[in-house]
Parts: C-alpha cells; structure tokens; sequence
C-alpha cells in the first residue's frame, strides 16, 4: 500500500468533513424523489426550482441533455451499471415524456419551471438517490461523513468502503506509474496491433 501518497487523501478528507460539518439532513420518508435527492445527495433542505434546474445543468448550458437526466437519477454511477441501456432509454423517454414540451429532446429552464409551476415534481423512478458525484464526493457524502470524523487516523480507515476507496487510489497510481512509464520508451510494442508485428 502506498501509505505516504494515502495520507494527503485521508487529510483531505479530513478537511472536507469538517467543512461540510454534520450528517446529511434527513428527508421524511413520505418526501417525493427530489426532496429526498437534495437532501442525500446535497444536503439540502430546502432549494427553488431554478436552483434545482441549475445545479443538475451539469454542462451549464440552460438544458438538460438525456445524459444530464440520465446522470441526475445515478445513473452514469456504478451502483447502477446493472441497467441496461433499453431501461435506460426506457427511463429517458418517460422523462422527456413529462418534461420536454417542445420536442427537441431537451428540457430548457423554461419547460422545467412551468412544470413544476404546474405543481409537478420529478417521480422516483427506483433508481435510487442519485448518485451523479465522482468517487472522492460520494465516498464522502455517503461513508466518511456518517462513519468518520476530524479525529479519524488513518490506521482507522478499516471499513470495506475506505478500504475499496483507498484500493481504487492505489490502482489509478499504479496505472499512472505505468503511463509514466511507456511514455518515456520511444516504441511501445504492445500497442502495435499483433498483424504488424515481426513473427519469430
């Protein structure tokens, strides 16, 4: 394990923790799917619907894509990779079905603000909380924040979470060592397609 390049991620950690102070609020469990989202996901409990439409505007061009739909409901996470891609083109039709009045296959702010003017909110589409962060954000949100604290050591981080965290981290440093690696050789034989090479 590569413990000293592991210690400025812990503190790191650490530090954002503190930052972003207690748990996650708790949603009732009657709340609809984007009350719940906000306050899982965001710690949020109360937001706007402009503020909501801007904060899943992930390329931040007044629209959601299907892939900004598809990313709000997690899923572009891997807890959802068991989905295949008709029941997410399913789920995507039925979104655009309710929110895209024009056709384009986009939702502008404006169709997004008279929807929910309407008195319409997003439905739970059993996908779970939406998970749209990258690794380092959910891991916080959703272990170290219920699991650890300021005063977490390292030697603490024992959980399957931290422990599968912090393996991720050690592969993503081997295959830049190995990137690093080839990039200093000036012909790298094993991307040269098998027909090409010179057979012994």
């Amino acid at each position: 394990m590569h413990l000293q390049s592991l210690l400025p991620v812990a503190v790191a950690l650490v530090s954002l923790a503190s930052a972003h102070g207690d748990h996650a609020p708790e949603a009732d469990e009657n709340a609809n799917w984007m009350t719940k989202h906000m306050a899982e996901e965001h710690h949020m409990q109360s937001f706007d619907d402009a503020a909501f439409f801007a904060l899943h505007d992930y390329n931040s061009d007044g629209q959601w894509q299907v892939a900004e739909l598809l990313r709000t409901y997690g899923l572009m996470d891997e807890s959802n990779e068991h989905v295949g891609g008709a029941r997410r083109a399913e789920l995507a039709d039925r979104l655009l079905t309710l929110l895209d009045t024009d056709g384009d296959r986009a939702v502008s702010r404006d169709e997004w603000l008279s929807f929910t003017a309407a008195g319409n909110d997003l439905p739970d589409l059993g996908t779970g909380p939406g998970h749209h962060g990258d690794d380092e954000y959910e891991y916080e949100i959703h272990h170290w924040e219920k699991f650890h604290g300021d005063d977490t050591k390292l030697e603490d981080l024992t959980h399957p979470e931290d422990i599968e965290h912090f393996r991720k981290h050690e592969q993503m440093e081997d295959d830049q060592d190995k990137l690093e690696e080839q990039e200093k050789q000036p012909i790298i034989e094993a991307n040269i397609p098998l027909k090409f090479r010179k057979q012994q």
